[in-house]
């Protein structure tokens, strides 16, 4: 049921109302209060008794022995006598039914006895793993009563108090540990303080939610099977959340589909849920280890069960990597499945299934981010030994001389088989030798040589486990390797385990048989695997056939189900581990003891069973200082050398009982003075001057002593001088405000009790900090350092000088930086990562152990300078027969030393001696070398100079030629070039156009046969282009525009195209030549001035008469007459038409002379009659094809535009063939354009191109030549393009 919704002014908010327990045993009652400080009593039938509570913040809890076997009746009441709440809680009787085997470790009680049948109450939180059969309950106990026991008990006692107490704080009470420690594993009867966690769950406990678990099944590879599981809906307000897991964590929700089905069903009538899951065609992959997980609210439960997939045997004996690289003991089908606790499980074993596809072949083809997937996949769980032979596999794959067929990579047979080794030599002769882990293979009856022919064959026979191991076969100087891999049959149990009941302290001894001598035999407690580790409890023996488990001395922790696990079969069996009844042999005696003696504490008890003491209910642990020794029923605490703090009420609580054994120690001691803990040498204490110092002195006795200070013969008696002292129980002080140099001397200190007294002398000495040193000096300066010396300060303050700290500044700013974090111990530094040409100052301090001196006075100000780094970039600007020019960049650092000019200097190729070729520094960047002999080769170099000298050189890498080469002109006209140039008026007109040739080509131009006008035109000629500038464009700069260039009697000509244009001039004139009805119609002429472009289009627009706001009716239209529709009938109308060109619509417009008036109805209205218009025509080509020019290996492109009506078939022709079905070319028309690419072309692909159009109405051609040009210097023209834009730049 859910909790109960708190009402105001309830002090509890969880309330057990029955609790069912066996007769004779113990149990724990617990209630929660609202907050914490609520006073708590228990009563027992109405009385106040005197029971062991514990309490936890807001939860009050007591431990009842119930001796009586009848009802009895417990409240408890929270407040005080003026008003409080009182909550009761009924304890019956019920019969102890013995949990069943799988169940011992779920119902281990906290103390002596189970305190309730409900397994969730009395498991421990951090000890028990679940099992399937953890939620069984017991058969007497009502339905009802078993779901008030369900509820989780999150109470972890760990303080306690008796009824009687008012005090919400909580000291530990000796019942409280002993309970506590129930609660542990088996280490804590041994004193050891770890717990161990298992499942552990933070906001709620295992509780039984099952009525019915899915139990394990087995299906056929291809069948189908369903599990179902059950819950009681009694007490549930709704569905419980249910999860279906593979393994520990694959969700099979998201896993839902053709191969598996989840179903929930809610039975009404018996108010059961139902869930299932159902697997469809099963494959052989499915088999593992299942679980269902059930949540509602704070309860919590699981199920494991386990799926077999039974597959058809396979009769291959191909090697199964998979089976191959399991370790022992794992035979199972899941092996290698994501839940290994699997293993735990009782199997069948099955032969081993061959392998349906080649895993090597996988991972060879495979990259190695992979590998651990694929091994996944396909359940390999030795990957380091599977990467390892994979490793050799890869290396043995490259082609062998020796042999002509090798050794299979793996091979595997079972136990006490018979396996053959075969290679096939190329050469029949070579002597081969036969190794198994490196240690060569004799003759013998195990080992059998054969050969036939060029098979060498090698035979083992009854193979072991020995026999598991690599081979390798050596033929000359090449080897070849494998591996065996050997399978043991399954092992069998044949004895099982027994079930054992005993009491704690006794040997334990858990014996069963297996078939085979040398099987592998796994021990578990509870599911977790036991090791024979040196320091466990648990020791594993083996005598032939006998495995035993021996626990030499079994506590209540040992209480569990055992198991061990074989290749072929399991066995379990329960231990059951109980108390004895204790009693006290000799209990513990008061003590009164003098401060440094030894306090010993001896008690005996019936059992040997570990304890824990405590002093004023706080817990003793055992330490350097307190030893706490356990021997056998002996219990002694020994404290050599006591102190004030010992003293209290001991007692000792042996764990799991609830016995108290107490004692008092009372501790006495004379006053002491422990000055020697302060660590002041000499008894001397050093001083700041100016500081306050505060004297602590630990003082020691009982009682607490008096202490009295002095100076000389004068005792320090002013409580609010600047020399003071005080006194307190456990301390002395002396205190000096702002402490002076006068202060230094010898200070008497005395304390004094009934027991005695004590004095000590104690030494004070001021001290200060050292004086400034003088000014640094600066001896050495450099790129980014200087190199600085000093004296020491003449006063060191009363102490040795410790070292200097040293700071710089810019000697324009005020901010100093400290140079070194570590003191620095000698008398000279180097400071370094300075700022190139900027003035610097440095500064010492000195520092003692007091502290650190005032900065000495800055040195004179340094500024540090470098040279720069060498020239960038150098190249050959131009060659003659005489002069090589030479360009480079400026270097990438200068510094602040600042740039000077450039030294070049040249060296004749096979010689040594560089030659300068400038005496005088140059500042430009560029330098022609010239004198140079004709034909000679030269390296070049420059270098770069400032104030502090001059920096690395520069090389060119390669020798240069000296001799002018003559390149012939060339006009690399651009692409929008070839076509006409079109501009507006008053747009500004650039053309670059690029050539080539050496030397330096002669440029000329003309426009439509005649010179250029510099003074309306700009021309500017470098050495690898021209351009054509025209700031604002004219309708008189339209033209052809002839460029030639020319080196010597070499030349190459282009023409360019330029028209300019501007809006048109208005229609001549615009008539309105009828109306009629609502409609008027027009004429206009086209305008005398087109603005240089053809007329694209007008633009009608018209006016009402009265208002005259124009609105246009027509746009882009392309007649000179048009029919006005939808006029108002009885308004007048004027019109007037734009005409329009590419630059847009003309500035004015021309508009008709008379208003055209739309008479009213009643005036006849003849309809004229229109014959069709007529729109076929024959093909025509509106823009012709151009001559080009194209480089070899880029596509070149040649375009004309055509039109007709029917639209006109288009064929292409190569020197009037016509081009079809070439891969070469490609033609296509998009919007009357006609294009045809050619594709990379080459020379032979120049020649006369046409292109033809074809309709009913007729026919027309036009046609092209095209001159495929080759590459320029063998590099292609682009490249050659790009470097010489390059060159440019420099």
């Amino acid at each position: 049921m859910p909790e109960p919704t708190q009402k105001t002014g309830s002090t509890f908010t969880e309330q057990q109302k029955t609790v069912q327990v066996a007769g004779g045993s113990r149990t724990e009652i617990t209630t929660q209060t609202v907050k914490t400080g609520v006073q708590v009593k228990w009563q027992q039938d109405g009385k106040s008794e005197k029971t062991v509570s514990q309490t936890e913040h807001t939860k009050r809890t007591v431990i009842v022995d119930n001796k009586v076997t009848h009802q009895e009746e417990f409240s408890v009441v929270s407040g005080d006598a003026k008003g409080g709440l009182k909550q009761d809680v009924k304890l019956k009787e019920s019969s102890v039914i013995p949990p069943p085997p799988g169940e011992a470790e779920e119902t281990k009680p906290n103390d002596e006895v189970p305190e309730k049948q409900n397994a969730e109450e009395t498991k421990p939180n951090d000890e028990v793993p679940e099992k399937e059969n953890e939620q069984s309950k017991p058969n007497d106990v009502e339905p009802e009563k078993q779901n008030e026991q369900s509820k989780p008990n999150d109470v972890k006692p760990e303080k306690a108090k008796d009824e009687d107490e008012s005090s919400s704080t909580s000291t530990p009470t000796p019942d409280d540990h002993s309970r506590s420690s129930d609660r542990k594993g088996s280490g804590w009867a041994h004193g050891e303080g770890q717990q161990h966690d298992a499942d552990k769950r933070d906001d709620s406990q295992r509780s039984t939610l099952f009525i019915e678990k899915p139990n394990s099944g087995t299906v056929s590879v291809g069948g189908d099977i369903k599990f179902v599981a059950k819950m009681e809906a009694k007490d549930l307000l709704r569905k419980p959340v249910v999860k279906w897991l593979k393994g520990k964590w694959m969700d099979l929700a998201s896993k839902a589909g053709k191969h598996l089905q989840l179903k929930d069903t809610f039975d009404r009538i018996n108010k059961t849920y139902t869930f299932e899951m159902q697997i469809i065609k099963a494959k052989e992959n499915y088999a593992g280890n299942y679980r269902c997980e059930v949540t509602y609210k704070d309860k919590f439960d699981s199920c494991s069960f386990d799926l077999e997939v039974i597959a058809a045997p396979d009769a291959s004996q191909a090697l199964d990597i998979r089976s191959a690289f399991k370790r022992s003991g794992e035979g199972q089908e899941d092996a290698g499945e994501l839940d290994f606790s699997g293993l735990l499980k009782r199997r069948e074993v099955k032969p081993e299934e061959g392998p349906e596809i080649d895993v090597w072949e996988i991972l060879k083809s495979a990259s190695p981010n992979e590998y651990e997937k694929i091994a996944f996949q396909y359940g390999i769980t030795d990957l380091r030994g599977m990467l390892k032979r994979l490793k050799r596999m890869k290396r043995e794959e490259k082609k062998s001389a020796a042999f002509s067929k090798k050794l299979d990579p793996a091979y595997q047979i079972d136990k006490g088989g018979r396996v053959r080794f075969v290679v096939e030599l190329a050469d029949p002769t070579v002597e081969l030798k036969w190794y198994k882990n490196g240690q060569e293979i004799r003759p013998s009856a195990k080992y059998i040589f054969e050969h036939k022919g060029n098979q060498r064959i090698l035979f083992i026979n009854n193979c072991t486990l020995a026999d598991d191991a690599a081979y390798q076969v050596c033929a000359g100087d090449e080897k070849c390797s494998t591996e065996l891999f050997v399978r043991e049959p399954p092992v069998l149990v044949t004895k099982e385990l027994e079930n054992i009941s005993t009491y704690c302290g006794e040997r334990v001894e858990m014996e069963c048989e297996v078939s085979d001598e040398d099987a592998n035999v796994k021990w578990f407690k509870n599911g977790i695997e036991i090791t024979n580790e040196p320091r466990s409890r648990y020791r594993l023996k083996v005598d032939g056939k006998k495995h035993i488990l021996i626990i030499d001395e079994a506590d209540r922790g040992d209480s569990a189900t055992y198991s061990v696990m074989t290749t072929g079969g399991q066995s379990a069996a329960q231990l059951q581990v109980d108390l004895r009844p204790l009693k006290i042999l000799q209990p513990l005696t008061d003590m009164t003891v003098n401060l440094g003696k030894e306090i010993n504490m001896k008690c005996e008890i019936s059992e040997n069973v570990p304890g824990r003491w405590y002093r004023n209910g706080q817990l003793v642990h055992g330490s350097d200082r307190v030893k706490i020794y356990h021997k056998g029923r002996n219990h002694r605490l020994i404290i050599p050398n006591c102190l004030v703090e010992d003293e209290g009420d001991y007692s000792f609580v042996p764990d799991l009982y609830l016995i108290n054994i107490p004692a008092n120690v009372h501790v006495i001691d004379p006053p002491k003075i422990h000055f020697d803990g302060l660590n002041y040498p000499d008894n001397t204490v050093v001083v700041v001057a100016g500081t306050k110092l505060r004297l602590e002195v630990p003082v020691t006795g009982e009682p607490a002593p008096k202490i009295i200070w002095s100076r000389g013969d004068k005792w320090i008696t002013d409580l609010s001088g600047r020399i003071r002292a005080e006194s307190y129980p456990d301390h002395g002080l002396l205190v000096i405000d702002s402490a002076e140099k006068d202060d230094t001397g010898t200070y008497r200190i005395m304390v004094k009790n009934e027991a005695g007294e004590a004095v000590a002398h104690i030494k004070i000495k001021v001290v200060d900090i050292p004086d400034a040193p003088l000014a640094p000096e600066v001896t050495e300066v450099g790129e980014d350092w200087c190199t600085m010396k000093w004296e020491p300060p003449l006063y060191d303050g009363g102490c040795p000088i410790l070292g200097y700290f040293i700071e710089r500044k810019k000697k324009q700013s005020s901010r100093w930086m400290r140079l070194n974090f570590e003191l620095c111990k000698e008398t000279n530094f180097e400071p370094k990562k300075m700022i190139e040409g900027v003035a610097y100052e440095v500064r010492v301090f000195a520092v003692n152990s007091i502290g650190t001196s005032k900065p000495s006075m800055p040195s004179k100000p340094f500024v540090p300078l470098a040279v720069t780094s060498a020239p960038t970039m150098l190249t050959v600007d131009g060659v003659t027969d005489t002069t090589v020019t030479m360009k480079w960049r400026p270097p990438d650092h200068i510094g602040a030393a600042g740039l000077d000019g450039y030294v070049i200097e040249y060296c004749f190729e096979g010689a040594e001696n560089w030659i300068i070729a400038n005496p005088e520094p140059t500042d430009k960047t560029r330098l022609t070398i010239t004198g140079l002999p004709t034909g000679s080769k030269i390296f070049v170099r420059v270098k770069a100079l400032n104030a502090a000298g001059q920096s690395e050189p520069r090389l060119h890498p390669n020798a240069i030629l000296v001799k002018e080469v003559i390149v012939p002109p060339k006009i690399r006209l651009p692409r929008h070039l070839k076509q006409t140039y079109i501009r507006k008026v008053g747009e500004t007109v650039n053309l670059v156009i690029p050539f080539q040739g050496k030397p330096r080509p002669k440029v000329s131009w003309k426009k439509n046969g005649s010179h250029v006008d510099k003074t309306q035109i700009s021309i500017r000629n470098s050495e690898c282009d021209t351009i054509l500038f025209i700031r604002k464009a004219e309708r008189s700069h339209s033209g052809k525009y002839d460029l030639k260039v020319k080196v010597e009697n070499l030349q190459d000509k282009a023409a360019i195209y330029i028209q300019i244009v501007e809006r048109p001039g208005p229609p001549e004139s615009v008539v309105i030549e009828e109306v009629w009805g609502e409609n008027v119609a027009l004429e206009w002429k086209p305008p005398t001035d087109n603005g240089n472009a053809a007329i694209t289009g007008y633009t009608v627009q018209k006016a009402d008469k009265k208002t005259m706001e124009w609105f246009t009716v027509l746009e882009h239209y392309h007649r000179t007459s048009a029919t006005i529709s939808e006029l108002v009938i009885g308004n007048e109308y004027y019109f007037r038409v734009f005409s329009e060109n590419m630059c847009g619509l003309s500035e004015t417009a021309t508009r008709t002379p008379n208003a055209a008036l739309i008479e009213k109805e009643g005036k006849p209205y003849k309809r004229p009659e229109y014959s069709d218009f007529d729109f076929t025509e024959a093909p025509q080509f509106t823009h012709p094809l151009v001559n080009t020019v194209a480089i070899a290996g880029y596509n070149a492109t040649l375009n004309c535009s055509v039109r007709g009506n029917p639209k006109p078939k288009i064929t292409w022709m190569k020197n009037k063939v016509v081009i079809m079905n070439d891969p070469r070319y490609r033609m296509f028309s998009n919007q009357s354009v006609c294009t045809l690419e050619i594709r990379k072309p080459s020379p032979y692909d120049g020649g006369t191109y046409t292109c033809k159009a074809v309709n009913d109405l007729g026919e027309a051609e036009v046609e092209c030549k095209l001159e495929v040009k080759g590459s320029i210097g063998g590099e292609p023209f682009g490249l050659w393009k790009q470097k010489q834009l390059h060159n440019k730049d420099y």
